[in-house]
């Protein structure tokens, strides 16, 4: 039996400050986003564009790659958002796909936004020595440029009970070697392994949605974390068609954060 919407209001309907999701626009998201209880959202843009949360959840505005290094993205990030994420996967073909130095180079205009600023987000590798993340922060610090927290991604292919020990070693290790906090700005289990990604049972992903997030809950060097995705009209790891949740998103709703 699917769950109901908690009604408008209700103490347990009330926002999850670190807990958000990774979205784009679809029918019945204000209602999702409440239901779902996310502090926060991010759309890979700099303008929420047409979704309209509810009251206490923040909108989190990204400045995707070179091409939206612009005055007007910039001043949209500047308008919608107090935090500001870098650059999307720069590490990864496809994705943003950037060269550290160039980077480095348009990183000045991104701060001048004067919104809290977060570092590239890199597909893999953060706790890499001499990876795109490292190279970058390195530089960042020889230019005397500002960083004040990390964005990650991290897609398991192991569906079993491992993977949340497995997502809990990244992060220590990320920050173990960067000290800065982190931001979880997608996460899910997803095999990218073949020619075709290949996804857990709902069941599978439900308990690590559930697990993932009380463990990041406490650890307080993760400031935020996100589901890849809020919406399941593209199949695969989403949480809600329209305003009805799935297992995963029944599961992912439940985290109240009690260990922060």
């Amino acid at each position: 039996m699917v769950a109901p919407l908690l009604p408008l209001g209700t103490a347990e309907a009330a926002p999850v400050r670190k807990k958000g999701v990774a979205t784009w626009n679809m029918p019945g998201i204000r209602a999702a986003l409440e239901d779902v209880r996310a502090g926060w959202f991010h759309n890979w843009d700099s303008t929420r564009g047409d979704i309209d949360p509810p009251p206490g959840v923040e909108f989190v505005p990204t400045i995707w790659g070179p091409d939206h290094v612009t005055p007007q993205r910039l001043r949209q990030a500047a308008e919608q958002g107090r935090h500001l994420l870098g650059f999307n996967e720069p590490d990864l073909p496809g994705q943003a796909d950037m060269t550290v130095e160039r980077a480095l180079d348009l990183w000045p205009r991104l701060a001048s936004t004067g919104n809290r600023l977060g570092a590239p987000a890199v597909a893999s590798g953060a706790d890499r020595e001499g990876g795109w993340l490292d190279r970058f922060l390195a530089g960042a610090r020889a230019r005397n440029l500002r960083v004040d927290f990390i964005p990650l991604h991290w897609y398991g292919a192991d569906f079993g009970p491992a993977a949340v020990g497995q997502l809990r070693g990244y992060l220590k290790s990320a920050h173990d070697k960067h000290r800065k906090p982190l931001w979880v700005t997608e996460f899910a289990l997803i095999d990218f392994s073949g020619p075709v990604p290949r996804y857990p049972t709902q069941r599978q992903l439900a308990t690590f949605a559930r697990d993932a997030a009380e463990m990041m809950h406490g650890l307080p060097f993760v400031e935020r974390y996100a589901w890849f995705a809020l919406p399941a009209d593209r199949g695969g790891t989403g949480l809600y068609q329209g305003t009805t949740p799935n297992e995963v998103g029944r599961a992912y709703r439940s985290v109240q954060g009690r260990a922060n």
